[in-house]
């Protein structure tokens, strides 16, 4: 998987699945320029990247704010000439409510987060892409663009949304060849729990989803995503666009 002479930028890179992207992207020889919230993280990130040999600059970015989305991608062709692939991971989660108890300021935060960021994002990456003869996005969904089981209404709806932003960007840019793809990630551990408080966990919300998460066939590490992704933004994925693929063990079987 050469990855030799692209430009990518990851957003959530400071952990999880964009930090194992990241590391993998630039292990195959890409230069990636990484967003994220945590700066700490961001910087010890390119610290260890570099002591690879590998090209990593981290940027802090709010992906619900235009102007952080807009300046990610403006650094990355600043700093290494071009842009060649975007992966929107970024992501957080509701707090597992449905659509009869969710507040408007759960709403705005998952949506600003969740699909207004990759909406930015894609945005600002169109014309890059298209100067250097194409491209490739990756959205990061969920296996809750399978079920309405594993979340509440406001993720899962952004989730799906973000399906629907795929595959409009998909159809729209084939002619211009840049390919737009989302991967399903199962149960992976990250920190996109990290906020929920603990008193989610005994809400008449997460008990619905209980049964659900007792189907779990296996839990999938952050490097079976970056894996996924790293093929997905690889001229050996030339023909794929407009697809969303799991990587969750079968969980979207259930």
């Amino acid at each position: 998987m050469n990855l030799d002479g692209k430009v990518a930028v990851i957003t959530g890179a400071a952990s999880g699945m964009g930090r194992a992207m990241a590391v993998r992207f630039c292990a195959a020889g890409a230069a990636v320029v990484g967003g994220d919230v945590d700066q700490a993280g961001l910087d010890q990130l390119a610290t260890e990247i570099a002591a690879t040999g590998g090209q990593f600059i981290g940027q802090r970015c709010d992906v619900s704010r235009r102007d952080d989305a807009d300046a990610l991608i403006a650094r990355a062709v600043e700093a290494f000439g071009g842009l060649d692939a975007l992966v929107n991971n970024a992501g957080i989660m509701d707090h597992f409510e449905g659509i009869g108890e969710v507040s408007d300021e759960m709403m705005e935060r998952v949506l600003r987060v969740n699909l207004y960021g990759p909406l930015y994002l894609s945005r600002a990456a169109i014309g890059p892409m298209q100067q250097r003869g194409g491209g490739a996005i990756v959205n990061v969904g969920s296996i809750a663009n399978f079920s309405g089981a594993p979340a509440g209404a406001v993720y899962t709806a952004s989730k799906h949304a973000l399906l629907g932003l795929t595959q409009s960007t998909a159809w729209q840019y084939a002619p211009r060849n840049i390919r737009c793809n989302a991967i399903a990630p199962g149960s992976v551990p990250t920190n996109i729990a990290r906020n929920i408080p603990p008193s989610v966990m005994e809400s008449a919300g997460f008990q619905r989803a209980l049964p659900f998460m007792g189907c779990l066939p296996r839990t999938v590490t952050a490097e079976d995503v970056a894996n996924l992704a790293a093929f997905l933004v690889s001229d050996l994925a030339c023909n794929i666009s407009g697809a969303l693929v799991p990587v969750d063990g079968g969980w979207n079987t259930v």
